[in-house]
């Protein structure tokens, strides 16, 4: 089946010489993994630098739904980057939400709401001045109502708990380990209340971000089997100081 769909990077891996097996998340079809050959040539059509982290891509493929590897017939950016190559901070985000993003949506089906959700937020940032320092905490947390753990937040009361485990606000304290008290459960509800173009007009200090941080990881790890810790984690955690 000829398949033509956009397509987000999410890792890639040198393989041989002359070929690099690259996971992505498509817009038709999901989470999918391709070989790709790079020819050695300056005038070759496909180019490794289509491959960097969460570029996003027109492709065109053949899908074979009993192969693990499929192969791209035509490859070509569709939305360039204007800032975000160019700025090692929102370049420093990129790597650290392509590193999320690899784990959290592996076995993922077509998912278009999810899809456009990632797309439009790699839009907003590519474009954004500044300001954008709550950006990955935005992204993450807003991105589970599409992976099917966002809280009601309606549950929320002054002085609650958050369940980690039941992805709910709780009036007393489970039984179990795995939950916020009430000053992060705080936290957490403001932060689900964000967007993009409001987030700049909640002061943290770097510490104060850092520890959200760790909690959305906590609370991620909950509910994604087998996510490890992240390596471009501590890359993040140095930022804004």
């Amino acid at each position: 089946m000829l398949i033509k769909t956009k397509a987000i990077v999410l890792h890639s891996l040198k393989y041989g010489d002359a070929s690099v097996i690259v996971e992505m998340f498509t817009e038709q079809n999901g989470r999918q993994a391709f070989a790709v050959r790079i020819p050695k040539t300056s005038k070759a059509k496909v180019k490794k630098q289509y491959f960097q982290p969460l570029t996003i891509l027109d492709i065109e493929y053949d899908y074979r739904q009993k192969t693990d590897l499929q192969r791209l017939r035509d490859v070509r950016i569709a939305m360039p980057f204007s800032s975000v190559p160019f700025d090692p901070v929102k370049m420093s985000v990129v790597l650290f939400l392509a590193e999320f993003l690899h784990y959290v949506t592996r076995g993922e089906q077509q998912n278009i709401p999810l899809y456009q959700y990632i797309e439009n937020s790699l839009e907003w940032l590519d474009a954004c001045d500044g300001g954008f320092a709550n950006f990955h905490l935005v992204f993450t947390m807003r991105l589970a109502r599409f992976l099917g753990f966002f809280p009601n937040l309606e549950d929320y009361v002054d002085g609650c708990c958050f369940d980690l485990r039941s992805a709910s606000f709780v009036i007393m304290p489970p039984l179990h380990s795995d939950f916020l008290k009430p000053q992060e459960a705080a936290r957490v509800n403001q932060l689900m209340r964000m967007n993009y173009e409001t987030m700049r007009l909640f002061k943290m200090s770097h510490a104060d971000r850092n520890q959200i941080t760790d909690v959305i990881m906590r609370y991620y790890r909950q509910h994604v089997p087998q996510m490890p810790e992240l390596r471009s984690l501590e890359i993040v955690r140095e930022l804004w100081r």
